[in-house]
């Protein structure tokens, strides 16, 4: 099966520093196979059989703390799920000079539709929309600062979630579809 690591808070604002080699390495240390990463912000596609996502990501995380000494948090997703996530971006939500377009991928212990109730979104200004596993959110980047979107940094949420903006994730899926054919 193929799956993405997304590792949470690595290699930003010189915080938390892994060699995306290095981190490729210690994947395969732990039996990984068909490792590749995407970008320095921690996105890890490889194959696997044998165990759960959950059991994955714990196994992953320990990997990382053995060999780098930080507690990072990994989030695993099955191409099925990032297919499923990726097919409920709006074909029109973009990253670029107009749009700000960012996909959360949540922490299992708050993937439920419910959780939007805890966000602060401005109808006016944001689209939002829960997918299992994720929380997809656009805005136009003129109305940036007025978004509900900001607002989420420091909040008890944030840090049960990890962000990839939308053309990165349709990236990731792209790899991941090229591994499997």
């Amino acid at each position: 099966m193929v799956y993405i690591a997304l590792l949470r808070g690595i290699n930003v604002g010189g915080k938390n520093k892994i060699d995306m080699k290095l981190l490729k390495q210690t994947f395969e240390q732990v039996g990984m196979t068909d490792v590749v990463t995407y970008i320095n912000t921690g996105n890890i596609i490889f194959s696997y059989k044998g165990l759960s996502k959950f059991e994955l990501s714990s196994c992953l995380e320990e990997a990382i703390h053995h060999d780098f000494g930080l507690q990072i948090k990994v989030v695993v997703l099955s191409i099925n799920d990032v297919r499923e996530i990726t097919n409920a971006i709006p074909d029109t939500w973009k990253n670029d000079k107009d749009m700000k377009s960012d996909v959360m991928f949540l922490w299992d212990e708050i993937d439920d539709e419910s959780v939007l109730g805890n966000l602060v979104i401005k109808p006016n200004i944001d689209t939002v929309k829960y997918v299992p596993g994720a929380i997809l959110w656009s805005v136009d980047k003129k109305n940036v600062t007025k978004s509900g979107m900001s607002k989420i940094i420091g909040s008890k949420i944030y840090k049960q979630v990890t962000i990839r903006n939308v053309n990165t994730v349709r990236k990731i899926y792209q790899l991941m579809q090229a591994q499997t054919s």
